[in-house]
Formats: C-alpha cells, structure tokens, sequence
C-alpha cells in the first residue's frame, strides 16, 4: 500500500514542477502583452498547482508514516506554497511591488522544495539510482 501513496506523491510534486513551468511561461506571457494569461496563470495555481502542494502533503503521511523529517519536507512543500499565494498582491494596486516580488522568488524554492521530493519518491520507488554513500 505504501507503493501507492510513493506513486501519489511522486505524480503530485511532478504536478507542481510542470504547473510551476507553466505558470511562469503565462506570467512572462502577460508581461509582454498577452491579455488573459494573468487570468490564465491565477487558475493554473489556484486549480492544479497549490492543490497538488496540499495532496502531497497528505498522501506524504501514508508513504512515510513516522518518518516525520520525510512527512515535514512534504509538508513544507504546502506551507511555502500557501505562503508564497499571499505575496501575489493586487496587479492594479502595485504599492508594494517589491514584497510582492517574493511572490516569484518563493516559486522558486517551492519549485526546489517539490523537485527534491519528487525525486527522493523515484528513488525510493527505484525509479532512480540509490544515493552515494
């Protein structure tokens, strides 16, 4: 059983690595003029992206069962990205344009945090090559 929450939790920070592309490719999209990618790259994070933070958050507790460093990272995973939503702010209202820049730069650790555990689930499954000793 625990195969399939591994399985899980790898396809969900996948999930969020590929939406993390995604919506940076709408967000730069929209800064060159495209109309709706704004509108586009809010649905993308707000349907696909930080739901699949929060599921791998949970299903981190069926494939690591008390190994809470394990289940802690996963669930990192959910708190930056919940974290990093606040920093958006208000695009016609840009007052505090350089804290809402963490907005963008707390992406990129969220995308960190999901590629470190979608490869420790591929290693685990042994998708991937065992760690160097």
């Amino acid at each position: 059983m625990r195969r399939v929450f591994l399985w899980a939790s790898l396809t969900l920070s996948a999930i969020v690595v590929v939406g993390i592309v995604v919506q940076l490719y709408l967000i730069a999209a929209w800064v060159f003029g495209a109309t709706g990618a704004l509108d586009a790259h809010k649905n993308v994070g707000g349907i696909v992206v930080h739901p699949a933070e929060v599921l791998t958050f949970l299903v981190a507790f069926g494939a690591w069962w008390r190994s809470w460093r394990n289940i802690g990272l996963s669930f990192a995973l959910a708190l930056v990205g919940t974290i990093q939503v606040f920093f958006a702010g208000d695009v016609d209202n840009p007052k505090h344009g350089y804290v809402h820049g963490l907005h963008g730069g707390l992406a990129l650790v969220v995308a960190a945090i999901a590629v470190y555990v979608a490869r420790r689930e591929a290693r685990t499954l042994g998708l991937l090559a065992p760690r160097a000793a």
